[in-house]
């Protein structure tokens, strides 16, 4: 296969490296790739030493190449963004479909990812479980159910919007959790509430006159033990709903046992999982085979912890797949765990995908969200003066097309200026808005407006809160 590599002064070492040991010619086409014009690239083609078979430009090229394939009929695709991915894109040519207008390293970082999402599926399909609850499948082989707690459901004025939000994360069963001054007829109210959702319901308490009350809507019950067992334990069995059972004054086994006797017939285990500080490391020695499913409280550790969720949540389904757990728990109960779902959901198809690999890497899903799995060594940029400085002025003059106050509203960027407001979920929408509108007039109020467009674009992309002005 003969290929073109159209390349820029700043690249040519980097593609050329990338290219030795390919039927391949570099041509340097100026300064930046990204800059290719239609016209040189067909005079590339046509003055080449023989005919191509693709020309493979740079990712970041912005040009509509169509007329080229149809003055030449040499198929012109997108490379990688980043010339120094080239060396994974060129290998992989003939074993898959390039794109015209995504760059390389994203389709196939897309392809990968729907792979990985068809395979968790098709294992999910086939997986053997211990017992449903409704459609769902919990133990056996399955992948690992996520159970999302909304604390103090009994509470929340917009409770369907946030089991909405749960299931659209990736909640395999939404739970309902109660406090002591829940009462029967809040369990009732607020499960009523939910009766349009078509998903597994459970109710968190401990409270018999609350697990009652729950039952009629419920398949799942957290936690019995030798408490409420002697109190509620022939209804729940009655009722067909699984039960987490917990230790108490006795023993798991002992309650496991006394759940039994009473006769409800799918049982969950939970050993309980402590936080950091108060036996993390030797409660795990508690998740011992049980005879039936295990139950890792993931969202006990999270919410007890002053570190960004995403890291600890996927460490931790790593930590409920080695000891075999089958549901494993989250909440979204403070700010700083809001993600969690989706998080733990990422990572119970991550832990999914393991069958046959030492690790969990290179599985075509992640969790990265700030650093990067591998760091990119572009070329240094080249130019002959260092311009200093400049102090800013202390004399500001505001833009005579007034000053716009930024927000976040509805997971939108909100730019208002006399009363109309500009939305979009980028800063470039949001940008071109208001330029399209006509309403800047200084190069430095058009500097600024990007720059707090951008932080509040971060922010909605990093779920984080937005000061007009402060610090990100």
């Amino acid at each position: 296969m003969h290929i073109l590599l159209p390349t820029g002064v700043q690249t040519e070492e980097i593609v050329r490296a990338a290219a030795a040991g390919f039927d391949a010619d570099v041509v340097v086409t100026g300064k930046v790739a990204s800059f290719l014009t239609v016209g040189q690239l067909i005079r590339l083609i046509e003055s080449g030493t023989s005919a191509y078979d693709l020309v493979l430009v740079s990712g970041m090229c912005t040009a509509d190449f169509s007329p080229v394939e149809t003055a030449t009929g040499v198929p012109v695709y997108r490379g990688p963004c980043h010339a120094a991915d080239l060396p994974l894109i060129l290998p992989l040519l003939g074993t898959i479909s390039l794109s015209r207008t995504i760059p390389a390293d994203e389709l196939i970082a897309l392809e990968r990812r729907e792979q990985a999402t068809g395979q968790v599926a098709k294992q999910e399909a086939e997986a053997k479980s211990a017992f449903l609850l409704k459609d769902c499948k919990i133990g056996g082989s399955s992948r690992m159910k996520v159970l999302a707690e909304i604390m103090d459901a009994h509470r929340r004025e917009n409770l369907l919007e946030i089991a909405q939000i749960y299931l659209e994360e990736g909640a395999d069963i939404l739970d309902l959790g109660f406090g002591f001054d829940a009462t029967p007829k809040d369990v009732t109210r607020v499960f009523s509430a939910l009766k349009g959702l078509d998903c597994v319901l459970s109710v968190d308490t401990q409270e018999s006159g609350l697990i009652r009350a729950a039952l009629p809507f419920v398949d799942l019950v957290l936690s019995l033990h030798e408490d409420n067992i002697p109190l509620v334990g022939e209804e729940v069995a009655a009722a067909g709903c699984a039960a987490v059972i917990v230790p108490h004054e006795q023993t798991l086994e002992e309650n496991l046992a006394a759940a039994k006797v009473v006769g409800i017939a799918n049982c969950i285990a939970d050993p309980l999982l402590q936080p950091v500080g108060s036996g993390l490391v030797s409660s795990l020695a508690g998740f011992e085979e049980t005879g039936v499913p295990l139950f890792f409280g993931a969202g006990n550790v999270t919410e007890l912890l002053d570190a960004d969720s995403v890291g600890v949540n996927a460490l931790l389904a790593g930590m409920a797949y080695e000891v075999g757990a089958s549901v494993i728990f989250t909440s979204e109960h403070s700010d700083k765990t809001r993600g969690s779902v989706r998080e733990i959901r990422a990572s119970t198809e991550m832990m999914a995908l393991m069958e046959g690999r030492p690790y969990p890497k290179d599985l075509g899903l992640d969790l990265f969200c700030i650093k990067e799995k591998r760091r990119r060594r572009e070329p240094p940029l080249q130019y002959d003066g260092v311009a200093a400085p400049a102090e800013e002025t202390a004399d500001l003059t505001y833009d005579p097309c007034g000053n716009f106050r930024i927000g976040i509203e509805n997971d939108k960027i909100v730019a208002v200026l006399k009363d109309v407001a500009y939305t979009g979920t980028t800063w470039e929408e949001v940008f071109a808005a208001i330029l399209a509108a006509g309403n800047i007039s200084f190069l430095d109020h058009a500097a600024y407006l990007g720059k707090e467009l951008y932080k509040a674009e971060l922010a909605l992309r990093f779920g984080r809160s937005f000061e007009q002005d402060g610090p990100f």
